[in-house]
């Protein structure tokens, strides 16, 4: 499976889970127009940006269009790319009827199309052979520095998001993903847990 080196854009979790099955890549969702009101997330996305670079893959319908220009409008344009999946007339196979447009969205695409769309988009692909898969920081290692499950673990992790540069309102949950994406965790360690173990 191609690694891609920007972090992949889309609207929901089924099409993260068919991206996923497609290639390997940090893929992040808007939760459909729910990025309009989540400052939070748009905030992550801004900082993956800057960090990674984005691909942005919405569906070929009007909704998937509305979501792609607000994030063309919050992201700055050298630190993003789109990718495009055809018009392709049908129903997702968890569908009962299909959308209002009548078209498949990402979910629907065979990973041979999602890896064309992100070419033709100029992914970045590495060689996976020449880079291992990150070990993970954890919740687990979330508990161990008190970041979760203690009495002042909210005031930790709102120290932590300060330090980070991160938005000061994000759950326990969209830290630990937000860590993932930015540090190895070697890095996080290193750089910042060792704050949180005295």
């Amino acid at each position: 499976m191609r690694r891609v080196r920007e972090v992949i854009v889309v609207e929901g979790r089924y099409d993260k889970n068919a991206l996923r099955q497609a290639v390997d890549a940090t893929v992040v969702e808007t939760k459909g127009f729910g990025v309009f009101n989540d400052r939070e997330r748009l905030a992550l996305l801004r900082r993956l940006a800057a960090e990674r670079g984005l691909i942005l893959l919405t569906d070929s319908d009007g909704a998937g269009f509305v979501i792609r220009n607000f994030l063309k409008g919050a992201i700055p344009k050298n630190q993003l790319k789109q990718a495009y999946i055809p018009d392709v007339y049908g129903k997702e196979r968890r569908k009962t009827a299909p959308g209002r447009e009548g078209k498949l969205g990402v979910e629907g695409m065979p990973p041979e199309t999602l890896v064309e769309a992100l070419e033709k988009a100029g992914a970045t692909f590495e060689d996976s052979g020449d880079r291992e898969r990150r070990q993970a920081v954890t919740k687990s290692d979330f508990y161990e520095l008190g970041l979760t499950g203690g009495p002042d673990s909210g005031a930790r992790r709102a120290d932590l998001l300060k330090k980070l540069g991160l938005p000061e309102r994000m759950t326990a949950n969209a830290l630990l993903e937000a860590v993932n994406i930015l540090y190895s965790r070697e890095e996080f360690f290193q750089e910042v847990a060792f704050v949180y173990t005295s």
